[in-house]
């Protein structure tokens, strides 16, 4: 059996990291996981190839080679998806699709041959076994939620690792919190199902026997949802592992709480972690408590930030625009904050109610949903008919991210940033890619870029004020540019 794993394009993204990625020359920001991970689970026997449309181009050639298409993606990838199936239709291959988009919107893809939906350690299984009986149904999903301390290790042979510039891991499914907009705890509940230690440690093992020396992103949708775990094995068996090695820092993704536990930020910055993706919303308490973002009230949003990044953990950080309870302030609200907190990436977007969260189900019986989300944090869109004017709303939201992202208020962001972090010591690998992006920044940013003259003061104020966090400073003035890039592109 002939399986070609496709990975649908992402569109210019905030996360795409396009522009970025050019000045180190990778394709992509991260690796399909959850594809290399279905590959691990099915028979060894069969031909496995991987296309990440990313990263290379998707042939006809691929397409009739395989006996099935095996297809998973995101909601913002759902343009390219469907594309990506018309062609598989149009040559006669059959398509089996998972993933977060095609189990929230299945009604949309009534010409998709399979439908294996939810997690696909409870799902494929059946479906393997009915189309090894030459039975195979149509849809497969279940209500409950698997064991993944039973979950393969994923197939990193599948990918060519040169073309990303972070490879990435998963240790939890789930998140304890219920904030209404969000749909993780539709798709993976809200207990934190966990790995084991030995299970992530072999994962890394592996990415390191590849020679993969860059950072690795914990996907988690919340790592520290078990902290006792985290506290008591994770970290612990993470500061034993990178003993006597270079390389490997990791990223992750984390409630504001972590700003509460010291002993807990400690072991993170030991362990390797560099920098954790939190979402703050927004500093309208009204709005956090309309969502239900309960471990963001009642607390100096400012001081937990830099709290974090006093602990040697660079904040990223994802707000939103759009809530009932916002005014039109909120624009020039969320501009202090975030230039006030020293969170250099900051990911804004409307408001959209995915399918399936206590927002959409909301909305839907109040009549105020328009349309699917489109998944697109940065492309001015909702599914909601909002209680502010939508034309004073897409024009604040505007106005905001030109402000953030203009060259005086990015940099500027960047210096308060680096006078708060404490960077951890730990030995990373500096590749050669690295000097010659640090060679192109000089040439595009410091010479042809609108930003030179704040490029060239950041680089001497942290030459001679912090000059640890240089090679920091100049990643930062790169990302800068994709941020800036993806703005003018979407919002003008």
């Amino acid at each position: 059996m002939n399986i070609l794993l496709v990975y649908p394009r992402f569109p210019d993204t905030f996360w795409s990291f396009k522009y970025a990625l050019k000045f180190v020359r990778k394709k992509a920001s991260m690796p399909p996981l959850g594809l290399i991970t279905v590959a691990a689970l099915l028979p060894e026997g069969w031909n496995k190839r991987l296309v990440d449309a990313n990263v290379q181009d998707l042939t006809d050639r691929d397409l009739q080679w395989a006996d099935y298409v095996f297809i998973s993606a995101m909601t913002v990838q759902r343009n390219d998806a469907r594309a990506t199936i018309d062609r598989c239709k149009a040559l006669g291959v059959k398509v089996v699709a998972g993933g977060p988009l095609f189990t929230s919107e299945p009604e949309l893809f009534a010409d998709v041959d399979h439908l294996v939906l939810n997690e696909a350690e409870l799902t494929l299984p059946p479906f393997l076994a009915d189309l090894a009986h030459g039975r195979p149904q149509r849809m497969y999903t279940s209500n409950e939620y698997p064991d993944i301390t039973r979950t393969p290790s994923p197939l990193w042979h599948l990918l060519d690792l040169k073309r990303y510039a972070t490879m990435s891991v998963q240790f939890s499914r789930g998140c304890p919190f219920n904030c209404d907009f969000c749909n993780v705890t539709a798709l993976f509940g809200h207990r934190p199902r966990t790995k084991m230690a030995a299970q992530i440690i072999a994962e890394l093992d592996a990415l390191y026997a590849f020679g993969w020396r860059r950072t690795v992103f914990f996907v988690d949708d919340n790592f520290i949802g078990n902290k006792r775990q985290i506290k008591t094995e994770i970290l612990p068996a993470l500061i034993e592992w990178r003993k006597g090695k270079i390389g490997m820092s990791f990223d992750t993704e984390v409630s504001i709480n972590l700003a509460d536990d010291e002993e807990l930020m400690r072991l993170m910055a030991q362990a390797g972690f560099t920098n954790v993706f939190v979402g703050i919303e927004t500093p309208n308490e009204d709005s956090l408590t309309e969502c239900n973002k309960k471990q963001n009230t009642r607390r100096d949003l400012v001081e937990s930030v830099k709290r974090i990044q006093r602990a040697g953990l660079q904040v990223q950080g994802g707000f939103i625009v759009g809530f009932d309870s916002d005014t039109p302030n909120i624009f020039q609200q969320q501009i202090e904050f975030i230039q006030k907190s020293g969170i250099v990436m900051a990911m804004v977007g409307l408001l959209q109610a995915p399918y399936g969260t206590q927002l959409y189900k909301r909305l839907q019986q109040e009549g105020r949903l328009t349309s699917q989300i489109s998944g697109d944090n940065v492309d001015g869109s909702t599914n909601i008919i909002t209680k502010m004017n939508l034309d004073v709303l897409r024009e604040g939201y505007q106005a905001l991210l030109n402000k953030i992202y203009s060259p005086e208020f990015y940099y500027e962001r960047v210096k308060t940033f680096l006078r708060e972090y404490q960077a951890p010591r730990i030995k990373l690998h500096i590749e050669f890619i690295e000097v010659l992006a640090f060679i192109r920044s000089i040439y595009l940013l410091g010479m042809k870029g609108v930003e030179r003259v704040q490029y060239w003061r950041l680089f001497w104020w942290t030459l001679f004020r912090r000059p640890r966090l240089f090679p920091l400073a100049i990643t930062l003035s790169i990302y800068g540019f994709h941020f800036r890039t993806v703005c003018e592109s979407h919002v003008q």
